[in-house]
Order: structure tokens, then sequence, then C-alpha cells
């Protein structure tokens, strides 16, 4: 079985990133949108800055990850221009439309994400299809009142293997959020074989990353 790809979300030190890239992780991400997790360009360029010289010295490094809430081109701009980001996140109502503009106008990677909830009535085909050759993944994250995901909280997860056709059909990844631990994420996979698995506060201690729990997190997810 391939083992799922593994984003660590919500970097906010230099410090934090140093002490993780020896660890088998594909991405890195940097929160622009409202969040406690919140970095300025500035920090996030010094961030990516790590993952520069690895590569400058002919190391793998993650790639790094830009999460949006609805930005403007604008905003994605300014940001673009300090910060080398290899994949932008949109974790908002941004349209296909949208979406698809942005993919042409920046040549970056691009995921969207699409929040769960336990009233939701649009069908997953309604809310992955029409992303179809503009998202390079689908994020499925559990809905947040307040930020749309980020919630720390899993959703049910007995909606995946329909998310999981419909991208696979449409060559996109499936990439799962919400709520997961050191502790939980083996079950996930061992039951629905995601293509990659995204992490914030689950391997957070008072609110800050833990380099143990990331460990531990990454050890679960990779080993066989």
């Amino acid at each position: 079985m391939i083992r799922p790809a593994v984003k660590i979300c919500g970097l906010q030190t230099v410090e934090a990133v140093r002490s993780i890239l020896s660890l088998p992780i594909e991405y890195i991400g940097f929160v622009f949108a409202p969040s406690k997790r919140r970095v300025t360009g500035r920090q996030a360029a010094e961030m990516t800055g790590e993952l520069v010289r690895e590569r400058e010295q002919g190391r793998p490094a993650p790639a790094s990850v830009g999460v949006f809430v609805n930005p403007e081109p604008e905003e994605l701009e300014e940001i673009l221009k300090i910060v080398p980001l290899d994949v932008i996140q949109l974790h908002g109502r941004e349209s296909p439309e949208y979406c698809h503009q942005v993919k042409e106008r920046f040549g970056t990677g691009l995921f969207k994400a699409v929040s769960i909830s336990m009233s939701q009535t649009a069908s997953p085909a309604d809310l992955v299809l029409p992303f179809a050759g503009s998202a390079d993944a689908i994020l499925l994250d559990t809905y947040d009142p307040v930020h749309g995901g980020g919630s720390g909280k899993t959703f049910n997860w007995k909606v995946i293997p329909d998310y999981l056709e419909l991208t696979r059909a449409a060559g996109m990844k499936l990439i799962v959020a919400g709520g997961l631990t050191p502790d939980n994420v083996s079950g996930l996979i061992s039951a629905y074989q995601p293509d990659g698995v995204d992490v914030s506060s689950g391997v957070e201690t008072e609110g800050q990353k833990d380099i143990a729990k990331i460990k531990q997190f990454v050890e679960r997810v990779k080993s066989r």
C-alpha cells in the first residue's frame, strides 16, 4: 500500500521548520487567513527560505503551501512576490472559476478545501467535480462556522469513499484534515487510504508545534 502524503500545517517559526526537515513530510502549510496560527508574508518568507536552502544543497524538502480564505487576487500577488509558494490552498467559498483563474495566473499547485458539516445537503459530486481541471487536490475538513475549517474536530469519515471515487476519477488527490492526531490517523489510513493527511492542532502542545508529536504522527502514517 502506498502511504499517504503528510501535510503539517500552521508552522510559525523558522525553528519549527528546521526541526522537521529530516522527517518524510511532503507539505508544510503556512496560514495567511485569520487564525491564531496566522503568519505574515515576511515570516513565511523566512521559513520557506529554509526549504529553498535545503533544495539548493541537494536535499529533499517539503513543498510549501499557503492557506488562504476567500483572498483577493491582489493579496495572493503580494504574498507570492516575497514567498515562493509551491501550492495555494483555498479554504473558503472560492468558486471553480476563481480557482481556475488563480491556477492560470500564478502557476502554482492548487488545493481546494471542502468543509464537511452534519447538515450538508450538497452532494459530493456537486462539491468536487466543478473543480476538476483546476484543483490538484481536494482537502476535506470539518466545517467551522467561524473560519470554515481548522476546528480540530473530525467529521463523519464514512463519507470519504464517495469523495475518493470522485477525485480519483477526475484526476485529483484527496487529502483528509480535521481533528487528526497520532492516536487516530492509523485508523483513518487503514479504513480509507486517502492520498494525504493534514494535521495542525493534533500535533501541538499548549498551542505550539510539538516535535515529538509530529514525529509520532509521521511515523504512524508512514509505517508499513
